[in-house]
């Protein structure tokens, strides 16, 4: 509510507390004013926020429930100009759910401003995190710091070391413990204010008695006084205190900018005309799910140690590392991001262990077999982008950006998984133990630990079982504990740039392809004749034809064509980027829109090549002109800003054929997998079915028998597995075979 006083005496906002217009008042005013925030000379409040008799019309009443009877009050007199009800936020005692108010009391300063140059100064020595910060919410704190009220009324706390005379109103300030004995002549242990209150003195020469102040330390104070107060220096450890101030790092929540960030800030500039801290991350506040704070009494959150138990701990954490909380945003807590983590991140990364550990252990490999040349060009791949994940996070790391190291620790899992493992799975599957697939192994084994050592900071359970098992194939440099060894570093002879950009284009061309596929509905088993792809750069053409073998198998295709003239294919024009270019040109915007959406062929592939292009006298940057590109209507190609393909998709009935041979191949795995066979067992194969599937089963039988591990292929009716597969209907049954 707000009330507006006769006569434009007083108008203020109850929930803020900003006074609109403060006269002189006279006594009944000042009983009213204060009720409404405007600053009196009296305190006619009790600590229970009851009006003391200076209030004698409501003394004795909550400040609050005499709200009512100040309205009528004011009524009765004719003193009442207006009565009406605000909605808005008001503070209430999280313990009790009660409103709060203000109450004036006096207060010990620190001048504030006698050092706040010092401030603002120790401020630019400092690493924020994120950036904005340093000169944003804390720079504009410092630029407005007021006195620091640093004392309350409280029971519990540290004593304000101050001794007031009653006579002289003089001050002395104690301190140490050694001050404290030469002035009262006790020498308490615990300097708690039950134990220091009783303590007086007089001073010789001087009337009256000093006895101590009665309030206690802002705990914050306190907070700010951590580096010396946890080696009590200065009269202990000067040494180990002076080598470790400031310190390297500290971390908090973004409202500390006004807490902890600030008294650090204060009290060691005032102090060492210094920062108490190098570098300092701040994160954002985590609030539930509905956007509202957590909350105990509302439950308005799962038990994290629900969460720990049900996903892992490792998950929870990556969760808010990942999160926008690491560049001080608020992030909504929901239960399914920690499970899209499990998924994303921590079961594809076990599962590459897992591949490796099945196959490694059946074909005996040890680190003792491990090869130090890869001439298998995925092995080099794979090996460059770890050099260059292990750079990029030890960078990010150096700058304390944590938003950058786990998105790129996810996107190795990725690649090194459905890049490196999908790519090479018949490598691991072939018969023996050569040098190749010994290669294959050292390569997979390497990616694994570094990746392992790697992710420890940020998932140190998973981290440190996986490690422990990738031990036992005999790595005997290797640390008792993950947590034990150097973080790794990056090692630039294995760095290829050219073959990670490579292999990038070549996983957008089987992207592209696989997205064909699904728009003309044209299954992955089924192969297809032809593949073009289609690139301006002659250089990444011989680079994508090095790597064609994984292009035909991951489509499917029979054949792979090249393509540099993208003219026939590929239509690019051009838009002004128009939030940039904007604020450049203003009202001449319309003119260089039409002369951009105008540019030649020729004049992108210059602006391309260049990096800037001159349009009607004035000179353009990629950033400032978009280029788009897109298919010539009537063509079957595909296209990104990157690469473009055209895949034939006419499929004839031998290439129908042959994607039933596949498909077959698919059910038989299946049926392996549910009869719990390894992956070494070798079947006898039982089949039945329509005329077509039996044709494909005999044109295509030596591809079936290898991809299946049989041995024997006997035609006889059977029905423990059935299939439909679009119409065509195979029956089969299969057994493992005996040990020779």
């Amino acid at each position: 509510a707000f009330v507006v006083v006769a006569d434009d005496y007083v108008a203020t906002d109850e929930g803020t507390g900003v006074v609109h217009q403060a006269p002189t008042f006279g006594e009944d005013d000042q009983r009213i004013a204060f009720e409404y925030g405007v600053p009196t000379d009296v305190c006619p409040v009790t600590m229970s926020g009851e009006f003391t008799g200076d209030v004698s019309d409501f003394a004795g009443q909550h400040v609050k429930e005499a709200d009512r009877d100040i309205i009528h009050w004011l009524r009765d007199r004719g003193a009442l100009l207006d009565h009406a009800t605000i909605q808005h936020n008001y503070p209430y005692c999280y313990r009790s759910d009660t409103p709060l108010i203000y109450r004036a009391v006096p207060s010990w300063f620190v001048n504030v401003g006698e050092f706040k140059d010092r401030l603002i100064a120790a401020n630019q020595h400092v690493r924020w995190v994120p950036e904005h910060i340093q000169e944003g919410r804390f720079g504009n704190w410092l630029e407005n710091a007021r006195d620091w009220a640093i004392s309350r009324n409280r029971v519990w706390g540290t004593p304000l070391p101050i001794w007031e005379n009653t006579t002289s109103g003089n001050f002395v300030c104690i301190g140490s413990r050694d001050e404290l004995r030469e002035y009262t002549g006790a020498s308490p242990e615990d300097l708690h204010r039950e134990h220091v209150d009783d303590l007086k003195f007089s001073i010789d020469g001087e009337a009256g008695e000093y006895r101590r102040v009665s309030e206690v330390l802002d705990c914050w104070f306190e907070s700010g006084s951590m580096p010396y107060a946890q080696q009590h220096y200065p009269f202990r450890n000067a040494d180990s205190f002076e080598q470790v101030f400031p310190a390297d790092f500290i971390a908090e929540g973004l409202d500390q900018t006004r807490g902890w960030f600030y008294t650090l800030m204060a009290l060691s500039s005032a102090i060492f005309e210094q920062p108490a801290f190098k570098n300092v991350i701040v994160n954002g506040m985590v609030l539930a799910e509905d956007g509202r704070k957590m909350s105990k009494s509302l439950k308005n959150y799962t038990d994290p140690v629900e969460l720990m138990e049900h996903y892992g701990a490792d998950a929870l954490r990556l969760y808010l590392i990942n999160s926008g909380l690491m560049r001080a945003e608020e992030q909504r807590f929901v239960d399914t991001g920690v499970e899209a983590i499990v998924r994303r991140a921590l079961l594809p990364w076990y599962n590459a262990f897992s591949f490796f550990k099945l196959y490694a252990e059946i074909d005996g490999w040890t680190h003792e077999q491990r090869v130090d040349q890869f001439d298998n060009i995925l092995d080099r791949w794979v090996l460059s982008k770890l050099q260059t994940l292990k750079a990029t996070i030890s960078r990010e790391m150096e700058a304390y950006r944590l938003y950058g190291v786990v998105p790129r620790l996810f996107e190795f899992i990725e690649d090194l998984n459905n890049g490196y493992i999908r790519l090479n799975r018949s490598r691991f599957w072939a018969d023996g133990l050569d040098a190749d697939k010994r290669a294959a192994y050292s390569t997979l084994y390497q990616a694994l630990i570094e990746l392992t050592q790697a992710m420890a900071p940020c998932a140190p359970f998973l981290s440190e079982y996986l490690f422990k098992e990738l031990s036992k194939f005999g790595d005997a440099s290797l640390a008792e504990s993950v947590h034990l060894c150097r973080y790794p570093i990056a090692n630039d002879s294995l760095v290829d740039t050219e073959l990670e950009s490579a292999v990038g284009l070549m996983q957008q061309v089987i992207l592209l392809g696989r997205r064909q596929r699904e728009d003309r509905k044209i299954n992955l088993r089924i192969p297809l004749s032809e593949l073009t792809i289609i690139h301006r750069d002659e250089e990444i053409l011989n680079s994508l034809r090095k790597l064609e073998s994984y292009v035909v198998t991951e489509l499917n295709v029979k054949s792979v064509e090249y393509e540099s003239d993208e003219t026939e294919f590929i239509k690019q024009y051009a838009k002004p980027n128009f939030p940039v270019l904007g604020k450049r040109l203003g009202k001449r915007m319309k003119a260089f829109q039409q002369s951009i959406a105008s540019l030649s062929a020729a004049e992108l592939e210059k602006l391309r090549t260049m990096g800037s292009l001159e349009v009607d006298g004035e000179l353009f940057t990629t950033d400032e002109i978009q280029v788009f590109r897109e298919a010539i209507e009537g063509t079957n190609v595909v296209t990104d800003r990157l690469i473009s393909i055209e895949l034939d998709t006419e499929v004839s009935d031998e290439l129908a054929l042959e994607g039933l041979a596949r498909e077959l191949v698919h059910r038989i795995q299946l049926a392996r997998k549910a009869k719990e066979f390894q992956v070494t067992d070798r079947i006898e194969l039982f089949v039945d079915g329509s005329q077509r599937v039996l044709q494909a089963l005999e044109q295509h039988r030596d591809y079936i028998v290898k991809e299946t591990l049989t041995t024997n292929v006997t035609a006889q009716p059977t029905d423990t597995f059935v299939e439909n597969l679009d119409g065509e209907e195979f029956r089969f049954d299969l057994q493992r075979r005996a040990a020779a």
